[in-house]
């Protein structure tokens, strides 16, 4: 309690210092990385030095090349482990770091509901919902009122919407009497199959027509 009262307790201030720090070593990093290249180009240099010895029979001063490249190598290697580490302990840091957020969320939502709860009663939980119902019972009503048109009348007489009904069907039905009797429509005379007259095959006109067909058309107009 007295931690969030005067800070962050010294554990949590001290890991997001360290983690603070490791950002800042991307500088670090990019020099090691550029010390790793050089030592390797020194490292290729040798063993073509150790070669040009060779061939020149000079036994040992191809070995002291190929001494001076194996201390190169193993200086990359050192590098390459120093880099690892801090990749490694900002990772392991990083993950400290959102683990710590993600229970202090819970544990101030935890505080939270447990402070809202207090604040709620279930008794006036249930006597403003009876007054939401009350309300909405109401406005409902009063949209009923409002949507009833003016001097219109709630009931209607269905013995006379039946006769009135009865009466429609019965000119409908003598107006259909009264119509003129139409006549069949004449049989299609069937010509034999023989000499039935030949249609023109539409003959399908080349891309030379079509641009002198176009070419009118223009003059024309």
């Amino acid at each position: 309690m007295f931690s969030r009262m005067f800070g962050k307790p010294k554990q949590e201030t001290n890991a997001l210092m360290t983690l603070d720090k490791l950002n800042e070593v991307d500088i670090t990093l990019e020099m090691l990385e550029k010390k790793e290249k050089v030592l390797q180009k020194k490292a290729s240099t040798e063993v073509g030095k150790a070669k040009d010895f060779t061939r020149a029979k000079n036994k040992r001063a191809a070995i002291q090349c190929l001494k001076r490249k194996r201390l190169y190598e193993q200086q990359i290697e050192q590098l390459g482990n120093f880099q690892l580490r801090i990749h490694d302990q900002m990772i392991m840091l990083e993950g400290a770091k959102a683990t710590t957020e993600t229970v202090d969320a819970l544990r101030t939502g935890a505080s939270a509901m447990k402070a809202m709860q207090k604040a709620t009663n279930i008794d006036d939980v249930d006597k403003t919902m009876d007054e939401i119902n009350e309300q909405t019972e109401n406005m409902k009503q009063i949209q009923e009122a409002l949507a009833t048109p003016i001097g219109a009348a709630a009931d209607f007489d269905e013995d006379e919407l039946e006769a009135e009904l009865e009466e429609l069907e019965g000119a409908e039905l003598e107006e259909q009497l009264l119509q003129p009797v139409t006549t069949a429509p004449a049989a299609p005379v069937h010509v034999p199959a023989g000499k039935q007259p030949a249609r023109p095959i539409p003959q399908k006109r080349t891309a030379e027509e079509d641009e002198l067909a176009a070419l009118q058309a223009e003059m024309a107009l």
